[in-house]
């Protein structure tokens, strides 16, 4: 009985040193982020945007929106928006403000027949990230990494190192990175910035000849399962451009 008694007493303080990943500030401050993708019905496209360009100011009175993209490369007829909350009980009571909201249902009412399928995740930030700002207009890239089951613990370092390894290039600019915690799990999307696509493929060119990247990307690919890459348009209403 003593024994076992000095074993729970033990396991808080190994708990504390061995998840960091899982117990960083994404649980501390409660902020989460809805990733919302909607598939457009072909030639829809342009009628959705316009429609939401005229309302959006409606749902941003509710909640705010990190950034709306359509996508350019990598999918086609796709739209991808990230929403902030301050945590689940704000967004059930935004979510319960907006089926309220006459003028927000309308627009709905309007948007849902443009449209084939919407998809949405929660995410939190991952601890060693901050939601980054652009320096000034440009595209972004949204990486779809499908991790192996076990979570930060098992593949968080290494795959920090490679973001860091990135990073250290100066190419890009880390937005954010978010892991999935209601969707697909294991699901870690992170979004870049660059001037220009042009920019984004000369800078992934130098990247790989960089020795430091190619030694952190083959230490963290043995825990992928798969990638997806796509490269988004900021729409005109969207608060990242």
């Amino acid at each position: 009985m003593e024994t076992a008694l000095l074993h729970l007493k033990w396991l808080p303080n190994l708990y504390h040193r061995c998840s960091p990943f899982v117990t960083g500030p994404r649980q501390e401050t409660g902020t989460v982020y809805e990733l919302r993708t909607y598939e457009i019905k072909p030639a829809k496209s342009k009628e959705l945007l316009e429609l939401l360009h005229k309302n959006i100011n409606i749902r941003l009175a509710h909640s705010e929106m990190i950034g709306f993209w359509t996508a350019e490369f990598g999918s086609m007829n796709k739209a991808v928006h990230i929403w902030k909350y301050d945590n689940f009980a704000h967004r059930a009571a935004v979510r319960k403000a907006l089926a309220g909201d006459k003028e927000w249902q309308e627009t709905l009412s309007a948007a849902l027949p443009l449209l084939d399928k919407q998809h949405m995740e929660i995410a939190y930030l991952v601890p060693w990230c901050q939601l980054g700002n652009p320096p000034k207009q440009g595209v972004y890239e949204l990486v779809t990494y499908q991790m192996k089951p076990g979570g930060p613990a098992l593949w968080g370092k290494s795959f920090k190192a490679t973001i860091d390894a990135h990073i250290s290039k100066d190419y890009a600019k880390l937005i954010g990175a978010f892991h999935t915690e209601f969707g697909l799990l294991n699901t870690v999307h992170v979004l870049w910035w660059y001037e220009d696509p042009d920019k984004r493929a000369a800078g992934r060119h130098f990247a790989h000849e960089d020795a430091r990247v190619v030694a952190a990307v083959r230490e963290s690919v043995q825990f992928l399962e798969s990638q997806q890459n796509l490269l988004l348009i900021p729409a005109p209403f969207s608060p990242l451009k």
